[in-house]
């Protein structure tokens, strides 16, 4: 039988090399340890990917895929970390960069009543590996919060209006931090945090504490960068926060990089 031509192999004439090339929308089982000891099963989204060196017409899509099975197991933390270097084994690259997203469970309990209940969360790993050993770690939580706003309370007799927003923190970190941490900080940031259960009571806490804790999107974000400027593990950061404004067609949203 004659040999199979490979035609990512031949050579292209163009002379441009490209950045990132791969596959996206991979889903694939992932394990996950919470801070309190217990394992999270769940499915992350992933994006492969290498640069393609000027020399060469294409990659090769079907290596991204064997990088990933060759686990033959759910993904975990460490693996994360160490498959973009396994790219870098398959292919003639010079950097490998990895990104999966997925749904986060925590259990909350009601500010008053304390039941207990469900509330995801989305987290993104985003690893960039290059030939020299050199790895980049962003951590992203996409944490949803209740925000309530100064302005409204200052010039309203009997009310202010309030929205459910979504802060995107990612950090690059010294050391590992725990998702459920960098969720705590972006949460005690907000005018209040939210529940997926709540009775009457914890509605009523819940609706005054906002009103008592004020913040714009600009509060917001700044309140998220003072605390991650404090905390000894976080290197660098990124905070965003978008207001699904209640009185308004539009969103309000804030960006501070540190």
């Amino acid at each position: 039988m004659s040999s199979l031509v490979d035609t990512q192999n031949e050579p292209d004439h163009r002379n441009l090399a490209i950045d990132r090339v791969g596959v996206k929308a991979l889903r694939y089982p992932l394990s996950i340890k919470d801070k309190d000891g217990h394992t999270q099963n769940t499915v992350a989204t992933l994006s492969l990917a290498v640069d393609l060196p000027k020399e060469f017409k294409g990659t090769h899509m079907s290596r991204f895929v064997e990088a990933l099975n060759a686990n033959q197991e759910p993904l975990e933390v460490s693996t994360i970390v160490s498959l973009p270097q396994s790219l870098l084994e398959r292919l003639p690259s010079d950097k490998a960069h990895v990104t999966l997203r997925f749904p986060f469970f925590r259990s909350k309990a009601a500010p008053v009543t304390e039941k207990q209940s469900l509330l995801d969360y989305e987290v993104e790993f985003d690893v960039e590996t290059n030939r020299k050993g050199e790895t980049n770690l962003t951590l992203t939580v996409f944490v949803p919060v209740t925000t309530l706003c100064p302005c409204s309370k200052a010039i309203s007799q009997y009310g202010a209006h309030n929205q459910r927003g979504t802060v995107t923190f990612a950090v690059q970190m010294s050391s590992p931090i725990w998702i459920e941490d960098l969720i705590e900080l972006v949460e005690t940031s907000a005018s209040a945090q939210l529940y997926s259960l709540l009775k009457r009571e914890d509605e009523k806490f819940v609706t005054e504490q906002a009103y008592e804790n004020p913040v714009f999107v600009e509060d917001l974000v700044r309140n998220v960068a003072t605390k991650a400027n404090e905390h000894p593990e976080i290197l660098s950061y990124r905070v965003e926060a978008e207001n699904y404004e209640s009185i308004h067609n539009h969103n309000a949203y804030a960006v501070i990089e540190g």
